[in-house]
């Protein structure tokens, strides 16, 4: 079967890269750093946290730059907490809002509320007027809970949305076979898929994409402008947010992409290929 790259027109030798900014709308200091880095970086592409205070201002500030809907169903600060759209008990913690981790999700959490929620982060979304051009997953909790990845596939097919997928490597770890289910769905996503939280981007980057092969392969970054704001809310980890945001202004890492003969294209062409094969 022709690979994703052929499947869009191209060569079967090429590399395309999808360059992803995560946790738009967490922060007015991320919608920002997520801003530049699309406009004048090298990120293609953003995910939407539907729940959190910045989000509607994100939607405004992205007109016309590709946003997909990055399910939330944790709040991980502890002094900066949101709660879910629709307000089941289930998926919420003692203090009233989501929970801090994925495991207190996959404790507590019925299924039917989760997708309930999801389906109703996906709506506001629209309703906001968000072109969404796939979805994911905030600290991965939709896909690696197999209850939970069943309802992101699910809703994958309702709303004719490519979805991220961890990679061929780590869906062998996780203990159902994921990336069948969604091809089985008719479903479009990356080959491979780049992250490592913690480790310094740069350094990631310029280690695992040159060993890539071709096909569609994403990147995540989280880019947030330094200052009160993040180090008020990300007591332990905002120097990575600070980090990733000079990745994506380095013109250094823009050009270590064109000489690795990346084409970078956001989630909207798998997203075109997926609704045309339907």
């Amino acid at each position: 079967m022709a690979g994703i790259g052929e499947r869009l027109g191209l060569g079967p030798h090429e590399r395309l890269l999808i360059v992803n900014c995560d946790d738009v709308g967490s922060s007015h200091a991320a919608n920002l750093a997520c801003l530049e880095a699309m406009r004048t970086g090298v990120a293609t592409s953003g995910t939407l946290m539907v729940p959190c205070p910045w989000a509607r201002e994100a939607v405004d500030l992205f007109e016309g730059l590709d946003l997909g809907v990055h399910l939330t169903l944790t709040a991980e600060y502890p002094g900066y907490r949101w709660r879910s759209l629709t307000g089941a008990a289930s998926l919420h913690d003692a203090e009233g809002f989501l929970p801090s981790n994925v495991a207190a999700v996959s404790a507590n959490a019925s299924p039917d509320d989760v997708r309930t929620e999801c389906r109703a982060q996906i709506e506001q979304a629209l309703a906001w007027g968000v072109d969404v051009t796939h979805l994911d997953s905030h600290m991965g909790t939709n896909q690696i809970d197999p209850r939970f990845f069943a309802i992101y596939v699910e809703l994958a097919v309702e709303y004719d949305l490519p979805l991220r997928m961890v990679g061929p490597r780590l869906d062998g770890l996780l203990g159902f076979p994921g990336r069948d289910q969604a091809a089985a769905a008719g479903l479009v996503f990356p080959d491979e898929f780049v992250s490592h939280w913690g480790r310094p981007t740069d350094a990631l980057f310029r280690q695992a994409l040159p060993a890539v092969g071709p096909g569609v392969t994403e990147v995540n970054v989280h880019p947030v402008l330094d200052g009160p704001e993040l180090r008020g809310y990300d007591l332990t980890e905002a120097q990575i947010r600070v980090d990733d945001h000079a990745v994506t202004m380095d013109p250094a890492m823009a050009d270590f992409l064109d000489d690795q003969g990346f084409r970078r294209i956001s989630f909207r062409p798998l997203r075109d290929l997926q609704r045309a094969a339907a």
